[in-house]
């Protein structure tokens, strides 16, 4: 690999000519303490950390970005902080992925404005993985991505809590009148008890895992517990590694293929992955010009089982138990058929010289190839009138009845009406019913929040029903279970198919086949196509207005029209005089 020399390097352009402006440069650096050993031929790093007071998941990264400054230091880098915007998963609302491009925008901006090298991503925090990724792809600059790993496992009277997962089982309880006040604000203390991610496979956990399977973070990296020692060693390691990045110049366009992004397809399914995959998995590949589809996922997901007995697919164990059985390197190569192995990571190794050694430590929680936790992959896509660019499914999390399914809708326009009727104990509803929920889309929601794990109503939950399908065009938390069928696309608000549902319809599910059906006549769903009207606006003005108008579908990332790689030309270098 060829090596850059220090006038080759970016940031160079700023520092290195003898000119006015670059006498500016010097001295406004020099103002804030530095001086030319920091810089002269130094590779700069950035270091792009989504910490705040407001995010949980990174708490720790207050101090971990002085690690990741060793590391640089180490290597004779010169290390610069640049913060972003948080995304606390649990705290912005109406939801994150309205920001998730935002966050895109910004990290492209901030590498492309400064005299940048490399960087380090720091992010975990559900969005923030991928919008960090997407940003950094079309920035273009050499990057290794640092996880900020998951949270210890959760505690209450001795009883393992998972994220999510076990806050719906509890809250259903809660609901059903089985739990007390008491012991539901002893759980609030104990499920949460560290920083870092959520530690069931939710999210998080998933884009973490497949940020380290296309070849973007180091070795093992997206498996370590936040609290663990071994993370802040990690942390150091990746801005040493940047500092050679920057040197070898090895960006995402000359790392990346569809290679890398088939592998973190199979990953995905191997893992019991988050419905959210798809999502930033086909936004990520569109960034990167390797672009993937639904139909590479679901035809990934009749290869690869999933093999990570990790909640919720997965009966007891989290994601602190999957580090000690071996964490991801471990499921890797428990799937290396399923792998392309010559395919290059951002340690300069191949994804199968990196696996090489990885052994598994418990059978139990990352089953052989022959022993599954399910025996097709975590997540199914289906199509049919209803939904034409298709809806997704996680068979894996579904109640096996589920699984085929014919049964009368029940609509609702928006989340409020759902919310009332759920908890009226006279509402005219049986498990047969399939729950529907719509403008809760891209632009319907606004920004597609995780509402599509309908709340199964109160008097059903009194009568031991755990689950029941329901149907969406919003989002679910990775952390949550259950038959729902997701991302129905297009949607609603944009007068997609199931606009035109009304209560009563039959809708036939069918998952092994990958069919859903709304049994209304082409002639009557035309009729209802005729008198329905798009609803107005969302926003009349600000950064939503400019959100509603270039915002893709579901099926296509939900990245923005305009930020997609094959919008225009490249951006070049900003000029400097």
């Amino acid at each position: 690999m060829t090596r850059k020399t220090p006038d080759q390097l970016r940031s160079a352009r700023w520092f290195a000519p003898d000119d006015f402006r670059s006498f500016g440069h010097r001295s406004r650096f020099m103002q804030m303490g530095y001086g030319p050993a920091d810089w002269r031929g130094k590779p700069v790093i950035a270091i792009v950390n989504t910490w705040s007071d407001v995010n949980q998941c990174h708490a720790h990264f207050r101090q971990r970005v002085d690690d990741v400054k060793r590391g640089v230091l180490q290597a004779g880098g010169f290390p610069l902080e640049l913060p972003a915007i948080s995304l606390s998963e649990p705290i912005v609302k109406p939801t994150t992925m309205l920001y998730r491009n935002f966050l895109a925008m910004e990290t492209e901006e901030l590498l492309r404005s400064h005299p940048v090298d490399a960087a380090v991503l720091m992010g975990g925090c559900d969005k923030t993985t991928p919008g960090l990724l997407m940003g950094a792809f079309s920035a273009g600059l050499p990057c290794v991505f640092l996880p900020a790993g998951p949270m210890l496992r959760g505690n209450w009277k001795g009883r393992v809590l998972g994220s999510g997962s076990d806050s719906f089982k509890y809250w259903d309880e809660r609901r059903a009148g089985r739990l007390s006040e008491e012991a539901w604000q002893e759980m609030e203390a104990g499920i949460a008890r560290s920083h870092g991610t959520c530690m069931t496979m939710g999210t998080a956990a998933t884009m973490m895992g497949i940020a380290e399977a296309i070849g973007l973070t180091l070795p093992g990296a997206s498996s370590i517990p936040a609290p663990d020692a071994n993370h802040p060693r990690m942390s150091a390691e990746c801005g040493r590694r940047a500092v050679a990045l920057a040197w070898e110049d090895l960006t995402p366009a000359r790392l990346l293929t569809r290679a890398h992004f088939e592998n973190g397809i199979a990953a995905a399914m191997a893992m019991g992955c988050s419905t959210n995959a798809i999502i930033h998995l086909v936004a990520l590949s569109r960034r990167a010009g390797c672009p993937v589809n639904l139909d590479d996922f679901d035809a990934a997901s009749r290869r690869v089982p999933v093999i990570a007995n990790i909640r919720p697919s997965g009966e007891r164990y989290l994601m602190e138990d999957f580090y000690y059985a071996g964490g991801l390197p471990a499921l890797l190569q428990r799937i290396a058929p399923h792998l392309q192995l010559d395919a290059r990571t951002v340690n300069g190794r191949t994804l199968g010289e990196n696996i090489a050694g990885a052994e598994v430590h418990d059978d139990d929680v990352i089953r052989p190839l022959a022993n599954p936790i399910y025996a097709e992959g975590a997540l199914a896509v289906l199509r049919g009138n209803l939904a034409p660019d298709g809806v997704v499914i996680k068979p894996s999390a579904c109640a096996p009845h589920l699984l085929q399914h014919r049964g009368p809708a029940l609509v609702f326009d928006d989340y409020p009406a759902l919310k009332r009727a759920v908890d009226d104990p006279h509402l005219d509803v049986t498990a047969d019913h399939v729950l529907v929920l719509r403008n809760a889309g891209p632009q319907g929601g606004p920004g597609m929040p995780e509402w599509g794990m309908l709340p199964i109503p109160t008097r059903l939950v009194k009568a031991g029903v755990k689950d029941m399908l329901r149907l969406s065009d919003a989002r679910m938390s990775g952390t949550s279970y259950g038959g729902c069928l997701l991302h129905c696309s297009p949607e609603a608000y944009v007068g997609g198919p199931l606009a035109l549902v009304r209560t009563g319809d039959l809708i036939a599910v069918d998952v092994p086949a990958r069919r859903i059906h709304l049994e209304v006549s082409d002639a009557e769903l035309a009729q209802r196509r005729a008198a329905w009207t798009p609803p107005p606006p969302r926003y009349q003005r600000g950064y939503g207005w400019m959100f509603s108008r270039h915002i893709l579908q579901a099926d296509q990332g939900c990245d923005f029209d305009f930020l997609e790689t094959s919008f225009g030309a490249p951006v070049p270098e900003p000029d400097i005089f």
